[in-house]
């Protein structure tokens, strides 16, 4: 790709967000009925392609359960609220009557500062485990290796590593890193970790054993990173490049496949299609989710970032709510701006350009335009 000059002593790639792109029509289209946007990852079928983020303001135990029944995966937050408080609800109402951003930050830090309880990881995921839909639960890097046994032994499914940047290897001159290969290995569940947003990252990322890894820096809407730290990289290029990155794996590995899930700048229906024609196999929706009225966030959102004792990058954001889970995720729409119905728009998306399964469309025409009006 060429690159383009800064400055006399700096060159840099052009890199494309999902409001650069756009997807194209073809000389084919089809009924939506014929399309098919199931999704697989290692044993475990899904109906809609995406994930719910381990944020406490769009999963909680109740919340993970309705999303697997609609034909998602809602994912835990295991260093959340619900890990830390035996009854968090007083705390979830507390957090979304603040009315002063700054305030918001400050309570959120005191609120969070209580000890996680490995006797309440153990009964969350119970509770999720009960219901008999797919489990799922995340963990950061840095708890992984204090909390895993914990999640394990509570009969996980599918195990999440997130963090706002994962590598394979980092070098501390403190504890002891998690070594990734080590613990996929050990593991009898797939891992999905990330995020990461370049080539050479995901490559390292897919060579641990993870069975997909999530794609995205520092863009979702409740992050800062980019204003605290300078550091984020557009969505488009980023799933274009670690789809890239899972072809070259492909055949050094002798065809294992790792899934490829945006997590980060899919905040409206348009966002699902343009992921999966940049090479995605399904996305994490946050913000999203946050918008529904049985949301355990009330319409406000906010992520795990927004908590560092010491540098937080993130906030509170008041998004406000549109519609039901079921609503936003499936229809029927009642909103013309693609907060509803995320998953009926891809449908259609698909049946509109020709394609009937998410890998073919993963193979559509886009075109780049940075003109488009940014929301």
């Amino acid at each position: 790709m060429t690159e383009i000059e800064i400055g006399r002593g700096k060159r840099g790639r052009r890199a494309y967000s999902f409001d650069d792109i756009a997807v194209v029509p073809s000389r084919r289209t089809r009924d939506p009925k014929e399309v098919s946007i199931a999704w697989q990852i290692d044993a475990y079928r899904f109906e809609l392609p995406f994930l719910a983020a381990p944020m406490d303001s769009v999963v909680s135990p109740q919340q993970a359960i309705a999303i697997g029944r609609l034909g998602g995966l809602g994912v835990l937050n295991l260093e959340g609220l619900w890990t830390r408080y035996e009854d968090p609800q007083p705390l979830l109402d507390e957090i979304a009557s603040i009315p002063d951003e700054a305030a918001a930050t400050r309570r959120l830090q005191e609120i969070y500062s209580a000890p996680i309880q490995a006797e309440l990881i153990k009964q969350r995921i119970q509770e999720v485990r009960d219901s008999g839909v797919v489990t799922a639960a995340a963990l950061s890097p840095q708890r992984t290796a204090e909390f895993s046994k914990a999640v394990v032994d509570a009969g996980v499914d599918v195990f999440v590593i997130r963090g706002t940047t994962v590598s394979a290897e980092h070098v501390s001159s403190g504890a002891e890193p998690l070594n990734l290969k080590q613990f996929i290995y050990e593991l009898d569940v797939p891992v999905i970790v990330g995020g990461c947003a370049t080539y050479t990252a995901a490559l390292h990322l897919m060579r641990t054993g993870a069975a997909g890894v999530l794609v995205g820096f520092g863009g979702g809407a409740a992050h800062t990173t980019r204003n605290v730290l300078g550091i984020q990289v557009p969505m488009a290029t980023a799933v274009a490049d670690v789809a890239a990155a899972r072809r070259d794996y492909m055949d050094e590995s002798g065809g294992r496949y790792v899934h490829v899930i945006a997590d980060g700048g899919v905040g409206y229906s348009g966002d699902i299609p343009k992921a999966v024609a940049c090479g995605a196999d399904a996305v994490m929706i946050g913000a999203a989710l946050a918008r529904a009225t049985d949301a355990p966030g009330k319409g406000f959102h906010w992520g795990m970032e927004a908590v560092h004792d010491e540098l937080p990058r993130g906030k509170r954001v008041d998004l406000g709510t549109v519609g039901s889970t079921e609503e936003i995720l499936t229809g029927p729409s009642h909103t013309p701006d693609g907060t509803m119905n995320l998953f009926g728009a891809l449908r259609r998306a698909m049946a509109t350009t020709g394609y009937t399964e998410l890998k073919e469309f993963q193979r559509v025409e886009v075109t780049v335009n940075p003109a488009l009006n940014h929301r």
